[in-house]
Protein backbone atom coordinates (compact mmCIF):
# COMPACT_ATOMS: atom_id res chain seq x y z
CA UNK A 1 0.00 0.00 0.00
CA UNK A 2 1.40 3.38 -0.97
CA UNK A 3 1.95 5.98 1.71
CA UNK A 4 -0.49 8.89 1.26
CA UNK A 5 0.94 12.30 0.56
CA UNK A 6 -0.15 15.31 2.56
CA UNK A 7 0.62 18.99 2.65
CA UNK A 8 0.71 20.45 6.15
CA UNK A 9 -0.36 24.08 6.39
CA UNK A 10 -0.99 26.59 9.19
CA UNK A 11 -4.61 27.68 9.08
CA UNK A 12 -3.84 31.15 7.70
CA UNK A 13 -2.18 29.52 4.67
CA UNK A 14 -5.25 27.50 3.66
CA UNK A 15 -6.31 28.53 0.16
CA UNK A 16 -9.00 27.77 -2.45
CA UNK A 17 -8.82 24.17 -3.58
CA UNK A 18 -7.68 22.90 -0.15
CA UNK A 19 -9.74 20.07 1.33
CA UNK A 20 -8.31 20.32 4.83
CA UNK A 21 -8.35 17.95 7.79
CA UNK A 22 -8.24 18.82 11.47
CA UNK A 23 -8.19 16.02 14.05
CA UNK A 24 -8.18 17.99 17.28
CA UNK A 25 -7.35 16.79 20.78
CA UNK A 26 -9.51 19.29 22.67
CA UNK A 27 -11.44 22.57 22.48
CA UNK A 28 -8.32 24.75 22.66
CA UNK A 29 -6.72 23.22 19.59
CA UNK A 30 -10.01 23.28 17.67
CA UNK A 31 -10.67 26.92 18.54
CA UNK A 32 -7.15 28.01 17.65
CA UNK A 33 -7.53 26.55 14.16
CA UNK A 34 -11.19 27.06 13.30
CA UNK A 35 -11.36 30.47 15.02
CA UNK A 36 -8.84 32.12 12.64
CA UNK A 37 -10.33 30.25 9.68
CA UNK A 38 -13.74 31.80 10.38
CA UNK A 39 -12.55 35.25 11.45
CA UNK A 40 -10.13 35.75 8.56
CA UNK A 41 -12.87 34.86 6.11
CA UNK A 42 -15.23 37.44 7.55
CA UNK A 43 -12.49 40.08 7.73
CA UNK A 44 -11.61 39.63 4.07
CA UNK A 45 -15.24 39.67 2.94
CA UNK A 46 -15.32 35.99 2.03
CA UNK A 47 -18.33 33.77 2.62
CA UNK A 48 -18.10 31.44 5.62
CA UNK A 49 -20.38 28.39 5.74
CA UNK A 50 -20.50 26.46 9.03
CA UNK A 51 -22.66 23.34 9.35
CA UNK A 52 -23.45 22.96 13.05
CA UNK A 53 -26.22 22.89 15.62
CA UNK A 54 -24.36 25.37 17.85
CA UNK A 55 -25.63 28.97 17.97
CA UNK A 56 -23.53 31.39 15.86
CA UNK A 57 -22.24 33.40 18.81
CA UNK A 58 -20.74 30.25 20.35
CA UNK A 59 -18.73 29.19 17.32
CA UNK A 60 -14.91 29.22 17.45
CA UNK A 61 -13.56 32.71 16.85
CA UNK A 62 -16.93 34.43 17.23
CA UNK A 63 -17.30 34.69 21.00
CA UNK A 64 -17.79 37.99 22.89
CA UNK A 65 -14.04 38.40 23.37
CA UNK A 66 -13.57 38.96 19.62
CA UNK A 67 -16.09 41.82 19.36
CA UNK A 68 -17.57 40.54 16.12
CA UNK A 69 -21.13 41.47 15.20
CA UNK A 70 -22.19 37.96 14.29
CA UNK A 71 -25.74 38.86 13.35
CA UNK A 72 -24.58 41.65 11.04
CA UNK A 73 -22.43 39.12 9.16
CA UNK A 74 -25.38 36.74 8.95
CA UNK A 75 -27.66 39.50 7.63
CA UNK A 76 -25.06 40.38 4.98
CA UNK A 77 -24.76 36.76 3.87
CA UNK A 78 -21.08 36.58 4.82
CA UNK A 79 -21.80 33.99 7.52
CA UNK A 80 -24.09 31.03 6.85
CA UNK A 81 -24.74 28.81 9.87
CA UNK A 82 -26.70 25.77 8.68
CA UNK A 83 -28.16 23.19 11.05
CA UNK A 84 -27.31 19.55 10.55
CA UNK A 85 -30.96 18.75 9.85
CA UNK A 86 -31.08 21.28 7.04
CA UNK A 87 -27.67 20.35 5.68
CA UNK A 88 -27.39 16.58 5.81
CA UNK A 89 -30.17 14.72 7.66
CA UNK A 90 -33.23 13.13 6.13
CA UNK A 91 -36.65 13.12 7.76
CA UNK A 92 -35.74 10.17 9.94
CA UNK A 93 -32.62 11.96 11.20
CA UNK A 94 -30.19 9.75 9.25
CA UNK A 95 -27.02 11.22 7.79
CA UNK A 96 -27.16 11.59 4.02
CA UNK A 97 -23.78 12.31 2.39
CA UNK A 98 -25.31 13.36 -0.93
CA UNK A 99 -27.45 15.91 0.89
CA UNK A 100 -24.36 17.40 2.55
CA UNK A 101 -22.54 17.62 -0.78
CA UNK A 102 -25.55 19.28 -2.40
CA UNK A 103 -25.83 21.78 0.47
CA UNK A 104 -22.20 22.81 0.25
CA UNK A 105 -22.32 22.87 -3.54
CA UNK A 106 -25.29 25.24 -3.48
CA UNK A 107 -23.49 27.61 -1.08
CA UNK A 108 -20.39 27.66 -3.27
CA UNK A 109 -22.43 27.98 -6.45
CA UNK A 110 -24.28 31.08 -5.27
CA UNK A 111 -21.24 32.79 -3.72
CA UNK A 112 -19.93 34.34 -6.94
CA UNK A 113 -23.27 35.94 -7.76
CA UNK A 114 -23.38 37.24 -4.19
CA UNK A 115 -20.10 39.06 -4.76
CA UNK A 116 -17.77 36.85 -2.72
CA UNK A 117 -14.31 35.97 -4.01
CA UNK A 118 -14.00 32.78 -1.93
CA UNK A 119 -16.01 30.44 0.27
CA UNK A 120 -14.81 28.82 3.49
CA UNK A 121 -16.59 25.61 4.48
CA UNK A 122 -16.32 23.78 7.77
CA UNK A 123 -18.16 21.25 9.91
CA UNK A 124 -17.39 18.88 12.77
CA UNK A 125 -18.22 15.22 12.09
CA UNK A 126 -17.53 14.02 15.64
CA UNK A 127 -21.24 13.71 16.43
CA UNK A 128 -21.59 10.98 13.79
CA UNK A 129 -19.12 8.82 15.69
CA UNK A 130 -20.20 9.78 19.21
CA UNK A 131 -23.92 9.07 19.00
CA UNK A 132 -24.91 5.48 19.63
CA UNK A 133 -26.15 3.72 16.54
CA UNK A 134 -25.19 6.56 14.22
CA UNK A 135 -21.59 5.74 13.49
CA UNK A 136 -21.24 4.92 9.81
CA UNK A 137 -17.64 5.11 8.69
CA UNK A 138 -18.50 4.05 5.15
CA UNK A 139 -20.91 6.92 4.64
CA UNK A 140 -18.48 9.38 6.16
CA UNK A 141 -15.69 8.20 3.87
CA UNK A 142 -18.00 8.49 0.87
CA UNK A 143 -19.01 12.00 1.91
CA UNK A 144 -15.41 13.09 2.37
CA UNK A 145 -14.42 11.77 -1.06
CA UNK A 146 -17.31 13.67 -2.67
CA UNK A 147 -16.51 16.89 -0.80
CA UNK A 148 -12.87 16.54 -1.83
CA UNK A 149 -13.86 15.99 -5.46
CA UNK A 150 -15.89 19.21 -5.34
CA UNK A 151 -13.40 21.37 -3.43
CA UNK A 152 -10.00 20.33 -4.84
CA UNK A 153 -10.51 21.69 -8.39
CA UNK A 154 -12.30 24.79 -7.16
CA UNK A 155 -10.87 28.29 -7.50
CA UNK A 156 -13.27 29.59 -4.82
CA UNK A 157 -13.90 26.91 -2.20
CA UNK A 158 -11.72 25.78 0.69
CA UNK A 159 -12.80 23.42 3.46
CA UNK A 160 -11.69 22.18 6.86
CA UNK A 161 -13.32 18.97 8.06
CA UNK A 162 -13.10 18.63 11.83
CA UNK A 163 -13.18 15.60 14.10
CA UNK A 164 -12.34 14.99 17.75
CA UNK A 165 -9.52 12.45 17.53
CA UNK A 166 -10.91 10.75 20.65
CA UNK A 167 -14.19 9.95 18.86
CA UNK A 168 -12.92 6.92 16.95
CA UNK A 169 -10.13 4.30 16.93
CA UNK A 170 -6.81 5.19 15.24
CA UNK A 171 -7.46 3.03 12.17
CA UNK A 172 -10.77 4.80 11.47
CA UNK A 173 -9.17 8.18 12.14
CA UNK A 174 -6.41 7.41 9.65
CA UNK A 175 -8.93 6.26 7.04
CA UNK A 176 -10.81 9.55 7.33
CA UNK A 177 -7.58 11.55 7.29
CA UNK A 178 -6.49 9.82 4.09
CA UNK A 179 -9.45 11.29 2.18
CA UNK A 180 -7.82 14.72 2.51
CA UNK A 181 -4.73 16.23 0.90
CA UNK A 182 -4.11 19.01 3.43
CA UNK A 183 -3.50 18.68 7.17
CA UNK A 184 -4.31 21.96 8.92
CA UNK A 185 -2.63 23.09 12.12
CA UNK A 186 -2.43 26.18 14.33
CA UNK A 187 -0.58 29.25 13.13
CA UNK A 188 3.03 29.49 14.40
CA UNK A 189 3.68 31.29 17.65
CA UNK A 190 6.82 32.68 16.03
CA UNK A 191 8.40 32.44 12.59
CA UNK A 192 11.17 34.69 11.28
CA UNK A 193 12.36 32.35 8.54
CA UNK A 194 15.18 30.99 10.69
CA UNK A 195 13.36 29.80 13.80
CA UNK A 196 9.77 28.58 13.83
CA UNK A 197 7.83 27.71 16.99
CA UNK A 198 4.48 25.92 16.75
CA UNK A 199 2.15 24.99 19.62
CA UNK A 200 1.37 21.29 19.90
CA UNK A 201 -1.49 19.71 21.82
CA UNK A 202 -0.94 15.96 21.76
CA UNK A 203 1.47 15.86 23.42
CA UNK A 204 1.24 19.27 25.08
CA UNK A 205 4.16 21.52 24.20
CA UNK A 206 5.96 23.10 21.23
CA UNK A 207 7.48 22.05 17.92
CA UNK A 208 10.74 23.90 17.32
CA UNK A 209 12.10 24.12 13.79
CA UNK A 210 15.15 25.67 12.15
CA UNK A 211 17.99 27.17 14.19
CA UNK A 212 18.00 28.33 17.79
CA UNK A 213 20.83 30.80 18.27
CA UNK A 214 21.57 33.66 20.66
CA UNK A 215 19.52 36.18 18.66
CA UNK A 216 16.40 34.09 19.33
CA UNK A 217 16.89 33.12 22.95
CA UNK A 218 14.50 35.78 24.24
CA UNK A 219 11.54 34.80 22.06
CA UNK A 220 12.16 31.12 22.76
CA UNK A 221 12.24 31.74 26.52
CA UNK A 222 8.97 33.69 26.24
CA UNK A 223 7.26 30.84 24.42
CA UNK A 224 8.51 28.30 26.95
CA UNK A 225 7.27 30.50 29.77
CA UNK A 226 3.74 30.55 28.35
CA UNK A 227 3.37 26.78 28.62
CA UNK A 228 1.38 25.69 31.64
CA UNK A 229 1.68 21.96 32.27
CA UNK A 230 -1.49 20.60 33.80
CA UNK A 231 0.31 18.24 36.12
CA UNK A 232 2.02 16.41 33.25
CA UNK A 233 5.16 16.86 31.24
CA UNK A 234 5.91 19.48 28.61
CA UNK A 235 7.09 18.04 25.31
CA UNK A 236 9.34 19.70 22.74
CA UNK A 237 9.29 18.20 19.26
CA UNK A 238 12.81 18.86 17.96
CA UNK A 239 12.63 16.70 14.83
CA UNK A 240 13.06 19.76 12.59
CA UNK A 241 15.55 21.63 14.74
CA UNK A 242 18.84 21.67 12.87
CA UNK A 243 20.95 23.69 15.32
CA UNK A 244 20.89 24.73 18.97
CA UNK A 245 23.69 26.61 20.73
CA UNK A 246 24.84 26.06 24.29
CA UNK A 247 22.82 29.04 25.47
CA UNK A 248 19.70 27.43 24.07
CA UNK A 249 20.43 24.21 25.96
CA UNK A 250 20.87 26.13 29.18
CA UNK A 251 17.52 27.84 28.56
CA UNK A 252 15.92 24.41 28.34
CA UNK A 253 17.56 23.27 31.56
CA UNK A 254 16.61 26.52 33.31
CA UNK A 255 12.99 26.16 32.29
CA UNK A 256 12.94 22.49 33.36
CA UNK A 257 14.01 23.39 36.90
CA UNK A 258 11.06 25.79 37.17
CA UNK A 259 8.46 23.17 36.35
CA UNK A 260 6.41 21.57 39.14
CA UNK A 261 8.04 18.60 40.79
CA UNK A 262 5.70 16.15 39.05
CA UNK A 263 6.46 17.59 35.61
CA UNK A 264 9.44 17.33 33.28
CA UNK A 265 10.66 18.85 30.03
CA UNK A 266 10.77 16.04 27.47
CA UNK A 267 12.83 16.36 24.29
CA UNK A 268 11.17 14.32 21.54
CA UNK A 269 12.46 13.31 18.10
CA UNK A 270 16.00 14.64 18.50
CA UNK A 271 17.83 14.97 15.20
CA UNK A 272 21.31 13.41 15.15
CA UNK A 273 23.03 16.83 15.02
CA UNK A 274 21.14 18.22 18.03
CA UNK A 275 21.50 15.00 19.99
CA UNK A 276 25.27 15.03 19.42
CA UNK A 277 25.48 18.54 20.93
CA UNK A 278 23.57 17.39 24.02
CA UNK A 279 25.74 14.31 24.31
CA UNK A 280 28.82 16.52 24.12
CA UNK A 281 27.55 18.70 26.98
CA UNK A 282 26.25 15.72 28.92
CA UNK A 283 22.70 15.04 30.00
CA UNK A 284 23.86 15.08 33.64
CA UNK A 285 24.71 18.78 33.24
CA UNK A 286 21.16 19.57 32.08
CA UNK A 287 19.04 18.56 35.08
CA UNK A 288 15.30 18.23 34.54
CA UNK A 289 15.53 17.34 30.85
CA UNK A 290 14.29 13.95 29.72
CA UNK A 291 14.97 12.10 26.51
CA UNK A 292 11.65 11.40 24.78
CA UNK A 293 10.55 9.49 21.73
CA UNK A 294 12.94 8.88 18.86
CA UNK A 295 12.52 10.18 15.33
CA UNK A 296 9.37 8.76 13.71
CA UNK A 297 9.44 6.79 10.50
CA UNK A 298 8.62 8.86 7.36
CA UNK A 299 4.84 9.17 6.86
CA UNK A 300 4.71 11.09 3.61
CA UNK A 301 3.98 14.43 5.28
CA UNK A 302 5.44 17.41 3.47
Amino acid sequence: METPWFAKRPVSAVRPGDHGWLAYSGPEERDRVIGPFVREGLETDEKVVYVTDSPPERLPGLGPAHRIDVHAHIAAGRLRVISRRDACLDRSGAFQPAMMVDTLGHEVGTAFDQGFRAVRLTTDYSWLLNEAGRSDLGRMLGCEHQVGDAVSPSTMAMAICQIDRRACPPDQLNALRDTHEVLVEVNPEFDDGILKIVRTFEPDGLRVEGELDAARHTVFAEQLGQLRPGGGSVHLDLSRLGFIDLGGLHLLAKHATRLPAESSLVLDHLSPDVESVIEMVGWHRLPGLARGRGLPQPEGIA
